[in-house]
């Protein structure tokens, strides 16, 4: 598994950690609206995975703010953020900072996404930061646990991961 620090504290990741080359773990998150979104909603289009560990903190604003710039550019692209908050704080959090090119998503109720790709926080039930680059094929071709949870991703390689993916 990768090795995750949050605060500078290393932190314990459950689940499987994903590679480039396999085969993106179905799971199943909620929507704003509460219904339930699976890998295959999106089957056919490149998905653009941001995780974070919640939207209501410096990095993970602008991480997301940044996908959501960065999303308009990208043509047949789905752009989701995942993270541990609740449905509602999301649909707050985007209608108030103008978020319409991400779609968030919710992983609160049975940390689905976090168990099936590696990216759960034992000790603090959030998601590590982390960027996901799956294609059409439903193939990883990106991947990037970053080290410390209050770190930046790196932004322009998940972009041009994105640019390169089927």
């Amino acid at each position: 598994m990768a090795d995750v620090t949050f605060k500078g504290n290393p932190v314990t990741l459950v689940g499987q950690e994903v590679k480039v080359g396999d085969s993106a773990p179905n799971f199943t998150v909620l929507a704003n609206d509460l219904s339930e979104v699976t890998l295959d909603s999106s089957k056919g289009q490149i998905r653009l995975i941001s995780v974070v560990p919640s939207l209501d903190t410096g990095v993970c604003d602008a991480q997301t703010r940044r996908f959501n710039e960065e999303a308009a550019n990208l043509g047949n692209v789905k752009v989701l953020t995942i993270s541990m908050d609740l449905p509602f704080a999301q649909k707050r959090w985007c209608g108030a900072n103008g978020i319409e090119n991400v779609q968030t998503l919710s992983d609160h109720r049975d940390a689905s996404f976090g168990k099936a790709y590696g990216v759960l926080m034992e000790e603090l039930r959030l998601l590590a930061r982390s960027i996901f680059v799956v294609d059409s094929n439903d193939k990883v071709t990106y991947v990037e646990y970053v080290s410390e949870g209050t770190n930046h991703p790196n932004y322009e390689a998940a972009i041009e991961a994105v640019k390169q993916a089927k």
